[in-house]
């Protein structure tokens, strides 16, 4: 079952399926090396939901909830 990172629960670790949208907001999240494929954790989140800290490939990304909301994952 497919949902987006914004849904994600604390310490969880899902596989990024698809990257939604198009222009420079989309490129920027695959530049980050959010790709089809690749495992993120949630690794904290702000006291009012937003930003989320993410781990994406070794390294530690903040993303507002709108933007983890473009991708889209399954829980592994």
């Amino acid at each position: 079952m497919a949902f987006d990172l914004s849904q994600l629960e604390l310490g969880a670790r899902a596989r990024v399926t698809l990257v939604g949208g198009t222009g420079p907001l989309a490129l920027r999240l695959l530049e980050m090396g959010f790709t089809p494929g690749t495992v993120v954790v949630l690794v904290k989140r702000a006291p009012f939901g937003d930003p989320l800290e993410l781990q994406v490939r070794g390294c530690h990304v903040s993303l507002r909830k709108a933007e983890a909301a473009r991708i889209e994952a399954v829980l592994l």
